[in-house]
């Protein structure tokens, strides 16, 4: 009986770690409202010797789930269904993650969802350090092993445009997503390694100005939701000249897409 309740509880504690997506997808959706969608992931791709000039033993190798074989970025990625797909319903947020627990967390940024600039991670942390010197509030930042992700709020191309028309020069490195474009969100798995927040998504500060509806006691008081507790985010000209110099400094490997 102790071997079996020992079993249930590692099964458990299994589905407990893959519902991790599940729910940070739903949250999302949900309660952020951010429009998400299932990555491709990633497949093995049989065994190779990884660190063999340092005597490790050889571990399974990683690609990714679509039909290329040289992708440059393994499952971190839309592939099927397509970035156009990506939704707040949770109903759909949950049948997604249900067949595919192990997918990775895609965010369709632009329109009314955030927007991101990336840029490697080297320069990313030289960046972040530059803003807080300064005293400059920063909103959520996704991390891969290689790149970092600022989430801004959203811009559109006029105002990227001459955002970018007044740098001298502006590294290939650093990288826009805005409409049509995403971002992988954290506790994703992609090729890159584990992603996670460097900087955690931070709720917007409510006004003391007024009592809020829960401060009333009806959380539905005139018939509306409660505020929104999406995460707060700053613009994308507040920050990118830091970015842009951070960058600068940092070799940027070229034009090569890389996560």
């Amino acid at each position: 009986m102790r071997e079996i309740l020992g079993r249930r509880r590692k099964l458990l504690f299994r589905r407990g770690g893959r519902s991790a997506l599940l729910g940070a997808a739903l949250h999302c959706a949900t309660e952020w409202q951010w429009p998400v969608l299932p990555g491709v992931g990633l497949r093995s791709a049989g065994r190779q010797p990884a660190g063999a000039r340092l005597g490790l033993a050889e571990r399974p190798a990683r690609r990714c789930s679509c039909p290329d074989p040289d992708c440059v970025v393994p499952g971190a990625h839309p592939f099927d269904p397509g970035l156009l797909a990506a939704t707040t319903d949770a109903r759909m947020v949950r049948w997604w993650w249900t067949n595919r627990p192990d997918a990775p967390i895609v965010l369709a940024t632009g329109g009314r969802a955030p927007c991101a600039v990336s840029l490697p991670a080297v320069a990313g942390a030289r960046a972040l350090a530059a803003l807080d010197h300064f005293g400059v509030r920063l909103g959520p930042v996704v991390a891969t092993p290689t790149r970092w992700s600022l989430l801004v709020s959203p811009y559109d191309l006029p105002e990227l445009g001459e955002l970018l028309h007044s740098q001298d020069w502006v590294p290939s490195s650093l990288r826009f997503h805005g409409e049509g474009g995403y971002v992988v969100l954290p506790p994703s798995q992609i090729g890159a390694g584990k992603v996670r927040w460097e900087r955690p998504p931070a709720a917007p500060k409510l006004s003391t100005s007024t009592p809020t509806l829960f401060e009333r006691g009806d959380p539905h008081a005139q018939g509306g939701p409660p505020p929104s507790a999406a995460p707060w985010l700053p613009k994308v000209a507040t920050i990118v000249d830091a970015l842009v110099m951070a960058s600068t400094g940092t070799p940027d490997g070229g034009s090569r897409l890389a996560y």
